[in-house]
Order: structure tokens, then sequence, then C-alpha cells
């Protein structure tokens, strides 16, 4: 992954990369992303590599789709989601008081897949919920590339981080 998006080259000022590992469900994944940051300190998510190691690939167009949407499905959970209660109500009805990612914040997605060469009779990995756990440590690890600050709590929006 760190090969795909080329982590030893030069940035813009006001870019940063961050980079996240993990083990689950039988698969390895890791991903990079890149983000910048205006005068405004808002975000811009520019482009995120994917890489899975998920043993014996049945479908690759499966496992691609499913990195993406997990990843997109975690990083709109690190950034904004939250349900909040109020006198024991739900606070939030419906998506315009729900802060979930909109595709305009979405960064470029490429997914890479190693192709195992296990026996026949080795597992096969999961899919579905491994981008997910992704999203928040490389999110957080770009933001401090490019500001130096690190942030432990989630939703990142609690911090006055905004994407824009």
């Amino acid at each position: 992954m760190a090969e795909d998006a080329n982590w030893e080259r030069s940035l813009p000022d006001g870019h940063g990369l961050g980079i996240a590992l993990h083990k689950s469900f039988g698969s390895i994944v890791g991903t990079v992303l890149e983000i910048s940051t205006n005068s405004s300190g808002l975000l811009k998510l520019h482009k995120a590599w994917i890489t899975i190691d998920c043993g014996k690939v049945v479908n690759p167009d499966t496992v691609r789709a499913q990195m993406e949407g997990g990843f997109i499905f975690g990083l709109s959970a690190a950034l904004g989601e939250e349900i909040s209660l109020k006198d024991g109500q739900v606070e939030q009805s419906n998506f315009h008081d729900y802060a979930i990612l909109r595709m305009q914040g979405v960064p470029e997605i490429y997914v890479s897949i190693i192709e195992n060469q296990a026996l026949d009779d080795a597992e096969i990995g999961g899919v579905g919920e491994p981008a997910v756990p992704l999203a928040a440590p490389v999110l957080a690890n770009a933001i401090f590339a490019v500001t130096g600050k690190r942030y432990r709590s989630l939703p990142l929006s609690k911090h006055a981080i905004k994407l824009g």
C-alpha cells in the first residue's frame, strides 16, 4: 500500500499522509490516506490506497466493493456520525441532522488485492468488515501529519474537524 501510494514522494504544502494496518476476520488490511487542509482549517480527503490479503480470492470485484464501502462507512463514523439523546429521546430524526459522509467528501479509493497463492483448502478471509476499523486511525494519522495535532476521541467533528 505504501508503494501504491508512493509514500516517499514529496507532498504539496498543506498535504499529509496517514497509514494504518490491522488483521481481522482472517484478513490483513492496510491503507494510506492523503488529505489536505486549507487556510480555514477545512480538510479535504484526496485519495486512499487500500491493500488486502484475504487469502484465496473468489471474486475480486466483490473484494474491491466491500473494501470501498467499508472504508467509507468507517470514515463517516470517524468524522461525524453520532446519535445523541436528550430527555430520553434520540435527537436526530433523519439525514438532515445526522452527519453522514456525502459523496463529494469521499476520497478516490484504490484497492489492491494480494493474490495469496495459498493451498486450495486454505480458509478465505473476510472482506466485509476489515476496512471499517482502518478509517479512524488512518484519518487521525493523516491529520497529525498535516497539523501536528493528535485527536484520540470520535467523532472528529467534536474537535471542530470539518470537510471543506
